[in-house]
């Protein structure tokens, strides 16, 4: 008997031609690990971010509620000539300062998707991308038609637009442990794409008092970041002390210049993230096989983000005076948290799934056996936990004194907790059907750790799978 000899991934025209016409196929098993440790280090990030929001808002409406605003509103900062806006309350502090860490995450994740990830596919990278859209685009269509009569409500659109990646991870970590890992890769990427929506939203809608002098200046710390960043490894050990002792400075100069432009100063460290090689040199070994700066900087800089920055953002942005249950009503009356709700809820879910449905009908492609619709509107109803971008957004629209401030803030915490628990348990239920297959068709790991629906190829097709039912 001939030996019949494995084809290479991506060389079976075959399969490629049948992986292309599928939507939610599965993707390569570096993809899918990947995927699997960003979730991972995520999850943690999402529970302390719930712990931070929950005590926020235990805080900002207990006997210390002043203590909480007097910690919040305090200023701090230092004077420079030339610099006016390094002065600010420690709420700015967090929301300016310590939100540039998460972005730059955001921007190396975009950066690797494209670069090393399945995303570089055109045909893969579509349905996510065009689900991301969807989402942003029908939410503020819903929250514009609300309040297109309100003139000082109307700005806050962009408010329900946004996923937040880490209490989205969180619910899906805790009731979707048997998910197929495509929907765990649609959700993350949806949400990556979907702040990268933002950004420009922010960069263009949200950018006041423009001074062109500053962003002029910023280019020049940018291109030396960029130019280390790639030429650097050799001669500034930059996987080692470098990376702080260089391009750390050269970063914090390229966040003052953005702060005083009147651009975000969050939108610097997307920048920066887009200047950091993915790979350095296919036969670098100094991060590992393949590895290059962005690998590096992600694993020391993701727990910071996701276990310091975020949550300390959201302690000091989330808590707000809700007044007992009569200042609830009333703050949920208001068009502009109906507007967030609603577009939360409803527009998330609504505009992911349509999308999705419209690229697949275009494309005239059908779903992977392995999912199902039901799945993907699960999923669009967990995409409308917006929380981090979402708050962000909110200040950026609302600043101190606006009547809406304080609703916008308790419409985005319960919208968010409206799609979260709708979401969860809409994916425990799908969850248990896919675990009930798992144990009857007794699918687990192989003894090399690949699980079987990896281990034909390496594709991703093939091998015993998950059928939906």
């Amino acid at each position: 008997m001939t030996e019949t000899k494995p084809v290479p991934n991506g060389t079976d025209p075959q399969k490629k031609a049948s992986q292309n016409n599928t939507a939610f196929s599965r993707g390569t098993y570096s993809e899918y690990s990947r995927i699997s440790e960003i979730l991972r280090k995520e999850s943690l990030g999402g529970f302390i971010l719930l712990a931070a929001t929950a005590l926020a808002i235990i805080l900002s409406n207990s006997p210390l509620s002043d203590t909480y605003f007097g910690v919040r509103d305090t200023e701090l900062g230092f004077d420079i000539p030339g610099f006016h806006h390094l002065v600010m309350a420690v709420n700015h502090w967090a929301a300016d300062g310590l939100l540039v860490v998460f972005f730059f995450l955001t921007g190396l994740e975009l950066k690797k998707e494209f670069v090393i990830g399945d995303l570089r596919d055109p045909g893969r990278a579509i349905v996510p991308i065009a689900a991301a859209f969807g989402g942003v685009a029908a939410p503020a269509i819903i929250f514009f038609a609300i309040n297109a009569g309100h003139e000082t409500a109307v700005g806050g659109w962009a408010i329900p637009t946004a996923t937040d990646i880490a209490f989205a991870v969180a619910v899906i970590t805790a009731v979707g442990r048997y998910l197929p890992s495509a929907l765990r890769t649609f959700l993350l990427t949806l949400a990556v794409v979907d702040d990268l929506i933002a950004i420009f939203i922010i960069a263009i809608f949200y950018t006041s008092d423009f001074k062109p002098l500053y962003l002029g200046l910023a280019i020049i710390p940018i291109v030396l970041y960029a130019v280390i960043a790639h030429k650097g490894e050799k001669f500034f050990h930059l996987n080692k002390w470098g990376a702080w002792v260089i391009l750390l400075p050269l970063g914090i100069i390229t966040w003052a210049l953005f702060l005083e432009s009147g651009i975000h100063a969050t939108i610097s460290g997307v920048v920066l993230g887009f200047c950091v090689p993915v790979i350095y040199n296919k036969k670098s070994k100094a991060a590992g096989a393949d590895a290059g700066l962005a690998e590096v900087l992600e694993h020391r800089l993701r727990p910071l983000s996701s276990l310091v920055c975020v949550p300390l953002f959201a302690f000091f942005s989330a808590g707000v005076n809700v007044g007992g249950f009569s200042g609830l009503g009333t703050a949920l009356t208001d068009s502009v948290a109906i507007g967030i709700i609603l577009g939360l809820v409803v527009g998330k879910t609504v505009g992911i799934t349509l999308t999705t449905w419209l690229v697949t009908r275009f494309r005239k492609a059908n779903l992977d056996p392995d999912i199902k619709w039901v799945d993907v509107i699960c999923m669009a109803v967990t995409g409308g936990i917006g929380f981090t971008v979402s708050l962000l957004v909110a200040e950026l629209s609302f600043p101190d004194g606006s009547p809406h401030t304080e609703d916008a803030k308790i419409a985005i915490l319960v919208g968010s907790v409206t799609a979260a628990v709708i979401g969860g348990v809409l994916l425990s239920i799908r969850n248990k059907h896919y675990k009930n297959i798992y144990l009857k068709e007794n699918l687990d790991e192989n003894q090399d750790g690949i699980p079987d629906v990896y281990s034909d190829d390496g594709s991703g097709i093939g091998g015993a799978s998950v059928r939906a039912k």
